[in-house]
């Protein structure tokens, strides 16, 4: 990895050496010899191509697909940057080098580069249905293993706002949490206990308990499967004491719905796990095969 790919990666707050290492494990699931390529095209035959939109969306991954050109030594020429938006025919990336190489990075670096994609437009897509209210659509821990850090990343890019990266950084109060505590108010006390400063968010299923979170200190809360009409009344009950955030079985059609209630985020975990892959496609603009 180049320099100024590491000090990219670091720039968007992501880990240069984990991006590396995942892109080495990604093209080692191909194998030593690419079976095709090898036979058709002699070492030194060379090729060009554009990866290319092919329909309308926001890109996430650019620095991420470079660096799988970097390990391949396939040059390479970012037209785009992360969080644009694009339309189909748009050129995102240019790239040139042995044939063989380009064609062995092509799958990999498309794999990253349609997915990560393909979530930071759903993110934006989420947002574009909230826009003009104040709330903004929040992550998940719903990830896939490994991605966690890109993904949320593209959440990102597409306007969105990360939840907490995993179980270390900000605690939060479910519903088992406090059925085996006894309470909301036990198990708030007994985390606090422990980590005075911590970021904690507490789930709620009722306003009952919207109530007793707000009694105890909470600051953050989870407004889980409540109806619009309830959440309107959370909103009302805490007045700007705590965040609020709806979660359980959001829809896209229902985002404004529950934006204009006055919460502070939408929890979609769909973002990530479900987001449906961005299209984008290498086609050779010239080549110099046998």
């Amino acid at each position: 990895m180049t320099p100024e790919s590491s000090q990219r990666l670091a720039a968007a707050g992501l880990d240069p050496q984990a991006v590396e290492n995942l892109v080495r494990t990604a093209l080692a699931e191909d194998g030593e010899v690419d079976v095709t390529s090898m036979p058709i095209f002699a070492p030194e035959d060379t090729a060009a191509g554009d990866l290319t939109a092919r329909e309308e969306g926001v890109v996430a991954g650019i620095p991420v697909a470079s660096v799988v050109f970097e390990e391949l030594d396939v040059a390479y020429e970012a037209r785009v940057e992360d969080g644009d938006r694009v339309v189909p025919g748009q050129v995102l990336m240019s790239v040139s080098g042995p044939t063989r190489a380009v064609l062995r990075a092509e799958r990999t670096a498309l794999n990253l580069l349609t997915h990560l994609s393909g979530i930071a437009t759903a993110t934006r897509t989420w947002m574009d249905a909230m826009s003009g209210t104040k709330a903004k659509v929040r992550d998940t821990r719903k990830t896939l293993p490994g991605l966690r850090a890109l993904q949320k990343y593209a959440v990102q890019c597409g306007g969105g706002v990360n939840h907490r990266m995993g179980l270390y950084d900000a605690a939060l109060i479910k519903d088992n949490h406090i059925a085996a505590a006894g309470s909301v108010t036990k198990a708030y006390g007994a985390i606090r206990a422990v980590y005075p400063s911590l970021h904690i968010q507490v789930e709620c299923d009722t306003l009952e308990q919207v109530e007793e979170a707000l009694s105890v200190g909470a600051t953050s809360i989870l407004l889980d499967n409540m109806t619009d009409a309830e959440m309107t009344e959370a909103v009302r009950l805490v007045a700007g004491r705590a965040e609020l955030e709806a979660s359980g079985g959001l829809t896209l059609d229902r985002a404004r719905d529950v934006a204009v209630t006055g919460v502070d985020y939408l929890a979609v975990g769909a973002l990530t796990h479900s987001a449906r892959v961005f299209d984008i496609g290498l086609d050779f603009t010239r080549s110099a095969g046998t």
